[in-house]
């Protein structure tokens, strides 16, 4: 029986929760996700206007720094009351110091009294399969909802306590793992981006048995 490659992929960050959320979804796909602090890359400043810009920004330093391929993610909510703030500034929406909780209170406090309440959280990934890759491989999703007026739930991180995903009666933060993975910005970016890195061979996947669980997914050594 064939062995699977197992590919390292560094992550261009050192949030928990994104560690947490890729380490689910790419695990099945032999691949052991990395973050980019476990080889004391610093973070880099994010002066793109875009999603994109900043996320090829981080991916670049990050396989820079490691000589590894790396995966970039750069994400945040738009709200429609805010003319699509906070966007790329959601990670610092409250100030120097930001936490996650003062974030999404000051989301709150800004929203106080409005009853236009859409929303949605953008994703875009980058794959780099090297500092200086001229094509890397770029993946756009997006997670519609409504900002509640207070928040709920453990699960999650970011402003998913306040965030109530389109279907759903509850926030992003009451969901499952699988619930949020099925579902969420960047669970369906990372489909994309998954797809994309087979159709150009990076990701092979062969078929060991019959049996579809006993597919199994390898890295091209050259990725």
């Amino acid at each position: 029986m064939q062995t699977p490659i197992k590919q390292q992929i560094v992550l261009a960050s050192g949030n928990k929760g994104k560690l947490a959320e890729f380490d689910q979804m790419l695990a099945a796909l032999n691949i052991e996700v990395l973050p980019q602090n476990q080889f004391n890359v610093s973070e880099v400043a994010e002066t793109g206007t875009t999603f994109v810009e900043n996320a090829i920004i981080k991916a670049r330093h990050a396989a820079e720094i490691t000589g590894k391929a790396a995966i970039a993610d750069d994400s945040g909510i738009e709200v429609d009351a805010l003319q699509g703030q906070p966007g790329i500034y959601s990670a610092r929406y409250s100030g120097e110091g930001a936490t996650e909780t003062s974030n999404y209170l000051k989301l709150l406090d800004a929203l106080q009294g409005e009853t236009l309440r859409s929303a949605r959280f953008q994703c875009v990934l980058v794959y780099m399969r090297h500092a200086k890759d001229p094509t890397p491989i770029i993946c756009q999703a997006s997670w519609e909802g409504t900002i509640n007026h207070a928040p709920q739930g453990e699960q999650g991180h970011g402003y998913d306590p306040v965030f109530i995903p389109q279907g759903f009666d509850c926030s992003a933060a009451e969901l499952t793992g699988d619930q949020k993975n099925a579902h969420s910005h960047r669970g369906k970016a990372l489909k994309l981006l998954v797809s994309a890195m087979q159709a150009q061979g990076i990701i092979l996947s062969t078929n060991i048995s019959n049996s579809s669980s006993s597919n199994t997914i390898t890295m091209d050594e050259q990725s």
